[in-house]
């Protein structure tokens, strides 16, 4: 394993709070030394990273690998191969696969196949239920023994409440977080996109806000009385920031109620469904600008902690049907990292410490990674780090994708920001083949 030094580089760690100009020395693996003016000699890498932001090695606590089951839309190969691209060093994986990750078997599997892949680190969230039916409760406490890190039946909402309350009591002995997917099945039967003049216009069933809305209050008021780490995956309605607002107004709240963003719903508004584009389609469904704003307002008031991109792959052919029979999802490990600083950094909204932090301590805390040393840079830590240039401009284009598939409406965008190195463990997995470090 080569040792690394980088030399100049703005080291932002929230776990620290350092924000300075700064050498680090990679040995095996290992973070051994951080400081000014480090000595190269013996280092069998140098890169000079003045102009650059280096970061904890980012988290994605929300990402589709779809393997077991569903390779033809993703591997676990490919998009993990997309996720050192876009930066990230850990990505945290859906049970919605075929058959779903519901026994401790598979969160082996899972886990042992990201291990022979050997790009980034993976860790697998544990379906609530059997199969992800919502009438049976899973094996949560052997799949947490086995590696799962956080609960759910992501792709659907855990719809009976009995059912709800048994999870949040067998979560909770996990110390794991039940990450819920917000949608009332009832109020959403058929629909394909945001209730709203424009799903009118186009002959769409609508898909009301307070079908998520009604989710996170009922899930707030179960636990009341259990505890149980409760979080909101990728929360889209403005209404919802509020109900997630009110419950962390106290610390026990605070502590408890976790919510995350994905930068979809931080950017584009129903008006990309317009032509029945169904690269725009996705579950919970893009909403109005009123949304977007209530959303970037409730990262800044940190309201909302946790950024995860909600990576769905898709077949092309799933995505060329017509509007309401399409899948819904999109990519996104490649350019989360420009979108977030679009929408939060360059807006004004938080600084870049602040989504390092977002991307990086926050998740790790979510899911239980810094037993692992994960989310921050430290001496004596793993040596997983993402090398950052905050002001490169460049242009998304799907057909350049690591991911095995291509629905994302950001193809073409230009952005601005990009990770130009991934290291993992100490090794190099990614550099950016326009705007490298320079290494000697």
């Amino acid at each position: 394993m080569p040792s690394i030094l980088i030399t100049n580089g703005r080291l932002i760690d929230p776990a620290s709070g350092r924000d300075e100009v700064t050498d680090v020395a990679i040995q095996d693996g290992t973070v051994v030394e951080i400081g000014r003016g480090l000595a190269s000699a013996g280092a069998d890498e140098v890169i000079d990273a003045e102009g650059l932001i280096v970061s904890p090695g980012l988290i994605d606590p929300h990402v589709h690998l779809r393997q077991p089951g569903q390779s033809e839309r993703e591997t676990i190969e490919t998009g993990t191969a997309a996720a050192v691209a876009g930066g990230f060093t850990t990505v945290v994986c859906m049970p919605n696969t075929a058959p779903a990750i519901d026994t401790p078997e598979v969160v082996e599997w899972v886990i042992a196949k990201a291990a022979a892949v050997g790009l980034c680190r993976v860790f697998p969230v544990g379906a609530a239920s059997v199969g992800r039916k919502g009438e049976q409760l899973a094996e949560i406490g052997l799949m947490a023994d086995a590696g799962a890190v956080g609960f759910s039946d992501d792709g659907d909402v855990v719809a009976d409440a009995g059912l709800m309350l048994s999870a949040l009591r067998a979560v909770k002995q996990t110390g794991f977080a039940f990450m819920q997917h917000c949608q009332e099945p009832s109020l959403t039967r058929g629909a394909s996109m945001n209730a709203g003049p424009l799903a009118t216009r186009l002959g769409l069933i609508g898909w009301p806000s307070v079908a998520e809305e009604i989710i996170i209050e009922r899930d707030i008021r179960l636990n009341r009385a259990i505890g149980c780490r409760y979080h909101v995956q990728h929360i889209s309605a403005a209404g919802s920031v509020e109900i997630v607002r009110a419950a962390r107004s106290n610390a026990d709240g605070r502590e408890l109620i976790t919510a995350e963003a994905s930068p979809h719903h931080l950017l584009l508004t129903d008006d990309a469904c317009d032509g029945y584009n169904t690269n725009a389609k996705m579950n919970p469904p893009l909403r109005t600008q009123t949304d977007c704003d209530a959303i970037r307002q409730g990262v800044a008031d940190g309201v909302i902690t946790v950024l995860g991109t909600d990576h769905a792959p898709h077949t092309a052919e799933s995505k060329a049907a017509d509007f309401e029979s399409a899948s819904f999802g999109i990519t996104g490990l490649e350019t989360a990292l420009p979108l977030y600083a679009e929408a939060l950094v360059h807006s004004g909204a938080i600084d870049w410490p602040r989504l390092i932090k977002l991307m990086t301590l926050n998740p790790a805390k979510l899911c239980g990674l810094e037993g692992h040393g994960l989310g921050q840079i430290s001496v004596g830590g793993p040596a997983d780090l993402t090398l950052i240039d905050p002001d490169q401009v460049w242009t998304h284009r799907v057909e350049d994708s690591r991911s095995k598939a291509r629905n994302s409406p950001f193809d073409g965008r230009t952005l601005r920001g990009r990770a130009v190195a991934t290291i993992v463990n100490g090794e190099i997995r990614h550099r950016d083949p326009v705007r490298s470090p320079a290494a000697t």
